[in-house]
């Protein structure tokens, strides 16, 4: 008896503590890269749902069917030789389960890498995302315009984040807007998203980054494309540009508020895109082959 109310007390705090709890963000999406994400959880949540019932109501049925009987102590049961079509049940159902669910994460995550539905004929936002300890760096190239820990965007456009870090690996996530994926030095990752509704959204570091790493957020807030070239507009009319001195001082570790900036930090510390250093490496090998042929043709003249 006192077990079964501890155990009914047990349920009803968690029921209690639950209650109070805000919706998971990641199950209300605000964006075509979240709703898919979205589907396919609660898609892996009914599928693992109805393979538990499943499994404890044939469980139930053991228990209940073969339970103990009043047999003599000099009983043995039959001997029953394997079914054929229990083991092919009890095998080929999870192979079956695995394979679909391999499936439609390979299927969502071709969707979730490309340009989001819709918004393949329209010229994406482009923006650098880049993590220092322990703050975000948004710039954005075509608007001229740098923001600390928050970042403006229009609905209705789609958004190209092209991420890496000044520090640690650390992991841009906006859930209401589309999955995680890693900054790292030295090269750039991209990630494809998009605002179908306007409001405020959280973003975070989802890679741990060090002591700083709790505090390392940034706010998002999607608008329409006009307010968002209102807010360009004001930015470029109010605030200070941003210089070298300054950057390289928001690189120091530390936490930060939000700051706006005109000009990019792009102009004297560049991405490390992979084509630039291609390029870099291709100038170097053409310069080099032209001070060989320069030099050959210098000892030529000097033979004769």
């Amino acid at each position: 008896m006192k077990l079964k109310r501890a155990l009914l007390l047990a349920i009803v705090a968690i029921a209690a503590v639950l209650a109070g709890c805000e919706p998971l963000t990641v199950l209300n999406p605000k964006g075509p890269q979240a709703e898919v994400q979205a589907n396919d959880i609660m898609m892996s949540i009914w599928l693992m749902s109805g393979i538990v019932i499943v499994v404890f109501a044939m469980l139930a049925y053991m228990l209940i069917k073969f339970r103990s009987s009043k047999q003599g102590k000099d009983y043995e049961p039959p001997h029953i030789e394997g079914n054929k079509w229990v083991e092919a049940v009890c095998v080929g159902i999870p192979v079956l389960i695995v394979a679909y669910l391999s499936f439609v994460s390979v299927q969502s995550n071709y969707k979730v890498e490309a340009t989001p539905p819709g918004y393949e004929d329209k010229e994406p936002l482009v923006v650098y995302a880049s993590s220092s300890n322990w703050k975000w760096h948004f710039s954005y190239p075509e608007e001229d315009i740098e923001t600390v820990n928050y970042l403006y965007i229009p609905t209705d456009r789609a958004l190209e984040f092209k991420l890496y870090s000044f520090g640690p690996i650390t992991s841009f996530w906006i859930p209401q807007l589309g999955g995680q994926k890693y900054a790292m030095a030295d090269m750039v990752t991209t990630l494809h998203l998009a605002a179908d509704h306007p409001g405020e959204f959280m973003g975070r570091n989802a890679n741990f980054s060090g002591k700083g790493f709790a505090e390392n957020t940034f706010d998002v807030t999607a608008m329409s494309p006009v307010e968002f070239e209102e807010w360009v507009d004001e930015v470029h009319q109010t605030a200070d540009p941003i210089t070298e001195d300054k950057f390289e001082e928001l690189l120091e570790p530390g936490h930060l508020g939000k700051m706006t900036f005109t000009g990019t930090h792009l102009d004297f510390s560049p991405a490390p895109e992979g084509h630039e250093h291609h390029q870099s490496n291709d100038e170097d090998s053409e310069e080099n082959h032209e001070n060989h042929d320069e030099h050959e043709g210098h000892s030529d003249r000097s033979s004769h």
